[in-house]
């Protein structure tokens, strides 16, 4: 065993020592790193395969993307003067390159897991319902950022509207009156994929911890039943 991974082992057997849950004391090491691991991956398959489809976003009111709500006066406008087919296209654009950037989160996602620390195993341990997704959040947001940036952005130069969006925009922001996040098309839909994807986690992460049973994995029912 290398020692990094040894190390690893005796520090997590350490730390489920003073886990609060008094019933994580009956699980091995190997147990509860094998538990947080599979509830990891499923989040992980669970949001991707949700969302990275055609209509994955656009198609689910939870995680759908609209404009900005500073910005709904742009979307009420164009309609007014008989562009709305313009402002439907724009936000179906939106949506469907989030699709397509969550597709490219997988491997992100596994190498996150891959890297967990003993700290990260024990905060998911003893943390509070969604620390499984506040993992991802931590450990992924960056990589996240950089990869779906790009992606986006090919999907929406092909929409003229998108340099509109960001000329208005960018004039709002520099008076305040919109905020900077959605002052660019391509950043603003980058962020709401990101947040799509982690609302996803964490929706699967709530059914793993309501229902272990029903996970369909012994380790899971016995891992987080243990922390019920």
């Amino acid at each position: 065993m290398r020692p990094l991974r040894l190390a690893a082992t005796l520090l997590l057997t350490f730390a489920l020592g003073l886990a609060r849950a008094g019933g994580l004391s009956d699980l091995s090491h190997g147990e509860a790193s094998s538990g947080l691991k599979e509830a990891l991956t499923k989040g992980a398959d669970y949001a991707v395969s949700s969302l990275g489809k055609d209509n994955g976003f656009l198609g689910n009111d939870k995680v759908r993307i609209p404009l900005p709500d500073s910005l709904k006066k742009i979307e009420k406008g164009l309609k007014a003067l008989g562009m709305g087919k313009q402002a439907d296209e724009l936000v179906t654009t939106m949506n469907h390159a989030a699709e397509k950037a969550v597709v490219e989160a997988k491997p992100i996602l596994m190498d996150a897991i891959r890297h967990m620390t003993v700290d990260d195993a024990k905060s998911i341990l003893t943390g509070g319902e969604d620390s499984v997704t506040q993992f991802f959040r931590k450990s992924s947001s960056e990589q996240l950022g950089q990869k779906f940036l790009p992606i986006v952005k090919e999907a929406t130069k092909k929409v003229q509207l998108a340099d509109k969006y960001n000329k208005f925009a960018g004039q709002g922001a520099k008076l305040g009156l919109v905020d900077k996040k959605d002052a660019d098309l391509d950043g603003y839909v980058t962020h709401k994929a990101m947040d799509g994807l982690f609302l996803m986690i964490a929706e699967k992460e709530k059914s793993i911890r309501q229902n272990p049973v029903g996970a369909g994995s012994e380790i899971l029912k016995k891992v987080f039943g243990a922390l019920g």
